[in-house]
């Protein structure tokens, strides 16, 4: 501003009235001023501004597992958009399921001053907001609940998901069927599990540990998991895959073989109608993930004091082929 200042010839405190819209200002020095803004490239510092204010940052933090996983993506657009038109700008980060670097993140974008957080939980402990939702900063978690704080939470059905998938392919006729799930200490992956054994036991086939294989995965383990759930005394007929990530290497190890299992994944992914077969998944809208739990975060930044929610979103079976191959 003191540059801006004497550039144009005027006081610091006309810099400041011009920059602010504030009345006072003859117009053709606010033309000047304006002039030297242009020139100098002259840019506000809102986040001081609104702080000296005791005023809203216009951020709000989002912290992912993976902003590259398209799922993610998707929920990370419907968040923007939801900001945008509240006036607000996100900023996000990737924890790489690394508990320590969600906490991280998430204390950075509260020392930025974020107005709310939105966060996919990576580990169990969070009473490191503690401080900051008791000093007035709305966090809502999504995808999978915090582990020991009480907050507004944004869920998909993982059980009824996988429940469902199982009584569809048990209904194609298939009484071996495996299930591919991420590490057994990710929220999502113990539910799906919890869903697998329920559509086991409702469909009559029982539940075998030897047609479970918990994660993490890479293309390698899920290669050599299928090999050896083709290769039991009675092998797989039919699979079903705990995340998009896990659906795309099995489709990468059965790539060119003739005797393929029957197959439904959870989560649908890009491209999944168009390989052959199609894939037939248990969809869940990421976008509406997202908007529901901007719109909560946002109901708290609107003086929403209610006690916290938790809210279930539905999923739905696609068939497209792959899961309608019969025994």
């Amino acid at each position: 501003m003191n540059d801006v200042a004497r550039l144009a010839g005027v006081s610091i405190k006309t810099v400041s009235r011009v920059v602010n819209d504030e009345p006072g200002v003859h117009p053709s020095t606010a033309e000047r001023v304006l002039a030297a803004i242009d020139q100098l490239g002259f840019r506000r510092n809102l986040s001081a501004r609104n702080l000296r204010r005791g005023s809203s940052t216009g951020t709000i933090g989002l912290v992912l597992e993976d902003v590259g996983n398209p799922f993610y993506s998707g929920v990370t657009r419907a968040v923007e958009e939801i900001a945008r038109l509240r006036g607000r700008q996100v900023i996000s980060g990737s924890s790489d399921e690394d508990p320590g670097r969600e906490r991280e993140l998430a204390l950075e974008f509260c020392s930025r001053r974020v107005d709310g957080l939105l966060i996919v939980p990576a580990g169990l402990q969070h009473s490191y907001l503690v401080p900051e939702m008791r000093a007035g900063t709305p966090v809502v978690f999504l995808d999978r609940p915090a582990g020991d704080v009480v907050a507004d939470t944004v869920l998909v059905d993982n059980i009824g998901g996988t429940v469902e998938a199982v009584t569809h392919l048990a209904a194609h006729g298939h009484r071996r069927i495996a299930f591919l799930g991420d590490a057994p200490d990710i929220f999502t992956a113990n539910e799906r599990l919890r869903g697998y054994r329920e559509g086991c036991v409702r469909a009559g086939i029982g539940y075998h540990e030897e047609l479970v294989a918990m994660g993490p995965h890479d293309e390698n383990s899920v290669a050599t998991t299928l090999h050896r759930l083709q290769n039991l005394r009675e092998p797989a007929t039919a699979i079903v895959a705990g995340n998009n990530r896990i659906t795309v290497h099995i489709l990468r190890a059965l790539a060119g073989s003739a005797d393929r299992p029957a197959l439904v994944g959870f989560d649908d992914f890009e491209l999944a109608d168009l390989l052959s077969p199609p894939v037939t998944v248990i969809a869940h809208d990421a976008s509406a993930l997202g908007k529901a739990a901007t719109d909560l975060l946002f109901a708290r930044l609107d003086g929403d004091n209610s006690p916290p929610r938790r809210v279930v979103l539905p999923v739905r079976l696609v068939p497209r082929g792959s899961g309608e191959v019969h025994a």
